[in-house]
């Protein structure tokens, strides 16, 4: 195995009004263009999403939307990750909850790993 350094922060801001404090904290950690990376169903029924959404666009970030985020996924990662390769994504940002966090942590470890990402789950690979 080759030599490498990880570093994979995790910041999280749970409760009520913190969909209003995204473009903020994307700005504090020097975020410029976001993935705003979701579920399926329950952020737009809740009123999560519209102030998500809101909050990057009125700290003058660009924002582009990943939707859909089902229950141990998959097809969304290699989707996540090329949207974020030609977009020049630089911060991805999980709303919602485990699958979805897991999902964004995954795209971002994609991102920069220049191999096929799906290396990390075959045995033997890495």
């Amino acid at each position: 195995m080759d030599n490498f350094t990880f570093f994979a922060p995790l910041y999280f801001a749970f409760g009520k009004g913190s969909q209003k404090k995204i473009g903020s904290l994307v700005r504090r950690f020097g975020g410029t263009k976001v993935l705003l990376h979701y579920g399926s169903g329950s952020v737009k029924q809740n009123g999560v999403y519209d102030a998500a959404v809101q909050s990057p666009r009125e700290s003058g970030l660009t924002s582009i939307e990943l939707g859909g985020v089902q229950p141990n996924p998959r097809s969304s990662l290699d989707q996540g990750i090329g949207v974020c390769r030609a977009k020049n994504i630089d911060f991805v940002l999980a709303i919602g909850g485990g699958s979805v966090i897991n999902s964004a942590k995954a795209i971002a470890a994609g991102v920069v790993y220049e191999g096929d990402f799906w290396d990390f789950s075959r045995k033997g690979k890495l």
